[in-house]
C-alpha cells in the first residue's frame, strides 16, 4: 500500500472511530469513549504525517 492508501486509510479510521465514540458516549460507555477518541487522535495525526511528508511511518506499519 502506498503512501495515499496509507493517509486515506487513516482518514477513514479517524471516522469512523469519531461515530463509534459518539455512539459510546451516548450509551454511557465513557472508558469505551475515552478510548476510541485517542485512536481517533492517533489516526488523525497518521493521516496529517502521511500527507505532509510522503515518508513512512513505521508505528502506522501493521501489515
Amino acid at each position: 500500500m502506498g503512501e495515499t492508501g496509507r493517509s486515506e486509510v487513516a482518514t477513514y479510521i479517524a471516522s469512523l472511530t469519531a461515530d463509534l465514540s459518539e455512539m459510546s458516549r451516548r450509551q454511557g460507555l465513557s472508558t469505551l469513549a475515552y478510548l476510541l477518541d485517542m485512536a481517533r487522535l492517533e489516526a488523525e495525526g497518521a493521516a496529517r504525517r502521511g500527507r505532509a511528508d510522503g515518508s513512512s511511518d513505521p508505528e502506522v506499519d501493521v501489515l
